[in-house]
C-alpha cells in the first residue's frame, strides 16, 4: 500500500461528542474482571493456613502433643523398669555364681577330707591287723630256735599250734577257708591249673587241691588252685 492509499483510509478529523449525564466507571488497577478485590479472591488459596488457626484445630494438635508426651513418659518408665530388672538379674546371677563357687570349694574340701580319713582308717585298720600278726611271728622265731634241739614230733606240734593261732587271727577278720562237701568242680570258686582225663568220672571233679581258697564274709577272697579230672574222651 502506498502513501496515497493510507491517506484515503485514515479520516482527516475525529469528532468526540460528550454524552450528557453519562457515568464513567474506572476500574481500579487492583480490581479484577469479576469485581472482587484480589485479596478476597486469593483467600481460598490460603485456606490451609486459615484452617490451622481455627480454635478446634489447635486444640486437636495440643491433645496430640499431650498424647505423645504421655506415651514417651510411659516408654521411659518401662525402660527404667527394665533397667532395674536387669540390674536385679545381674545381682542375682552374681550371688548364684558366688554360692556355686563356695559350694564347689566346700565339696572339694569334703572330698579331700574323706580321702584323708579313708587313708588313715586303712592305715589304722592295717596297723591293728599287723599288731595281731606279730605274736605269730614271735612263735615262728621260737619254733625255729628250738627246732634243732627238739624232736620232729615236738617241732611239728609247735608249727601246728602256730598255724592254728594264725587261722584264729584271720577268722577274727571274717576270713575262713573254702570248704566243699562234694568234689564237684565249680569255676566260681575253683581255678583249674592241671587237668587229667579219667575213666572213673563222668563229669569234671576236683582230683586234688593244690592251694586252699578263702572266703571273706561269704565272698570269695581267693579261689582254690585245683587239679581237675575230666571224663575220658571216646
Amino acid at each position: 500500500m502506498n502513501a496515497e492509499d493510507e491517506k484515503k483510509t485514515i479520516p482527516e478529523t475525529v469528532e468526540i461528542k460528550s454524552v450528557p449525564d453519562a457515568e464513567i466507571e474506572f476500574l481500579s488497577e487492583r480490581e479484577t474482571p469479576g469485581g472482587a478485590p484480589p485479596a478476597q479472591q486469593a483467600a481460598p488459596e490460603s485456606g490451609g493456613e486459615a484452617e490451622d488457626h481455627k480454635p478446634g484445630k489447635g486444640k486437636s494438635k495440643k491433645r496430640d502433643a499431650e498424647s505423645l508426651k504421655a506415651a514417651l513418659r510411659e516408654i521411659e518408665g518401662r525402660a527404667a523398669d527394665l533397667e532395674s530388672q536387669s540390674a536385679a538379674s545381674r545381682k542375682e546371677a552374681a550371688e548364684v555364681r558366688d554360692k556355686y563357687l563356695r559350694t564347689l570349694a566346700e565339696t572339694e574340701n569334703i572330698r579331700k577330707r574323706l580321702d584323708r580319713e579313708k587313708s588313715e582308717f586303712y592305715q589304722f585298720a592295717l596297723a591293728e591287723l599287723l599288731k595281731d600278726i606279730l605274736p605269730v611271728i614271735d612263735n615262728f622265731e621260737r619254733a625255729l630256735k628250738t627246732g634243732e634241739e627238739a624232736d620232729t614230733r615236738g617241732f611239728r606240734e609247735g608249727v601246728e599250734l602256730i598255724l592254728k593261732q594264725l587261722l584264729d587271727l584271720v577268722r577274727k577278720q571274717g576270713v575262713v577257708p573254702l570248704e566243699r562237701s562234694d568234689r564237684a568242680f565249680d569255676p566260681a570258686v575253683h581255678q583249674a591249673v592241671v587237668t587229667e582225663e579219667s575213666e572213673d568220672v563222668t563229669e569234671p571233679v576236683v582230683g586234688e587241691e593244690l592251694q586252699r581258697g578263702y572266703l571273706i564274709k561269704d565272698r570269695l577272697l581267693r579261689p582254690a588252685l585245683v587239679k581237675v579230672l575230666l571224663p575220658k574222651k571216646g
